[in-house]
């Protein structure tokens, strides 16, 4: 596990670090839509490299999402989605919200986990999701990727 790890929010667009978001979210498309409206943070070893984001999307006044967290690859399995996560967590009750979602596919086994590991409880199911919203099927853990599980907790 590392052991400092600093998040920081992205305030440059030239600085969006595609290269990371892209590995939670095949579309580059679908990717632009959201970030308009979303808090960018990454979060970089003692190298300054970011090696892990999130967004977060505000929904209402009452709901935000963790619309995108993804980690490096060579950095996974050290606890960073579990520090993004916290992190989020936090900013959430920070920013006053009352609710914070993530949103996965049903083939995202190790998310799942993960993510009620962190107190995320299933709220609802988006049928179809992902076959409606991608050009290309989206193949997970020997799963075609179809339903969306949205999950909540309280900040």
């Amino acid at each position: 596990m590392l052991k400092k790890i600093e998040i920081s929010e992205v305030k440059n667009p030239q600085e969006m670090p595609y290269a990371l978001l892209l590995l939670a979210d095949p579309s580059k498309e679908v990717i632009d839509k959201y970030l308009k409206k979303c808090l960018v943070f990454t979060a970089c070893s003692k190298n300054k490299i970011p090696c892990g984001v999130v967004a977060l999307y505000p929904h209402n006044n009452k709901t935000i999402e963790i619309k995108n967290i993804a980690v490096a690859t060579d950095h996974q399995n050290q606890g960073i989605s579990s520090k993004l996560i916290d992190f989020s967590i936090q900013q959430a009750k920070k920013l006053g919200y009352e609710y914070i979602e993530i949103g996965t596919g049903n083939s995202s086994l190790g998310q799942l986990y993960l993510y009620q590991k962190h107190g995320f409880r299933i709220k609802r199911i988006l049928t179809d999701f992902f076959v409606l919203n991608y050009d290309e099927p989206i193949i997970e853990n020997g799963l075609v990727c179809k339903d969306m599980l949205i999950l909540v907790k309280k900040p």
